[in-house]
């Protein structure tokens, strides 16, 4: 990513207007209410991704009690879910400007463990 070319939900601090409040130009920055529509979104995703990783967790938790081992496929779901609510905390921190899947990313891979 490049000044030239931000993303549209990309905010600059510095790039205010000589005389022109910075505080009136975010306010008035479509870039700035736009990214607030995709935290939003992000924040109902992460939430529901938590229910789902609880939901792993759980059934994980049973697998080991009632088999002894640890189910391979259930652990590689954990690794996905984990690497997806860490972009999305990323994206909400102002860390990235790179959205999360499904609002612009692809979804996390399970290989690194």
């Amino acid at each position: 990513m490049n000044n030239e070319n931000p993303p549209a939900d990309h905010a600059f601090a510095d790039d205010s207007e000589p005389g022109k409040p910075a505080l009136e130009e975010n306010l008035k920055s479509r870039a700035t209410w736009t990214r607030l529509l995709f935290m939003l979104i992000c924040y109902i995703l992460v939430s529901i991704a938590s229910l789902v990783g609880t939901f792993v967790v759980v059934l994980g938790f049973f697998w080991v009690l009632f088999t002894g081992e640890v189910n391979r496929q259930l652990r590689q779901v954990g690794q996905s879910l984990a690497g997806y609510i860490y972009e999305i905390v990323r994206y909400l921190t102002f860390n990235t400007d790179d959205r999360p899947f499904p609002l612009g990313g692809e979804w996390p891979s399970a290989d690194a463990e």
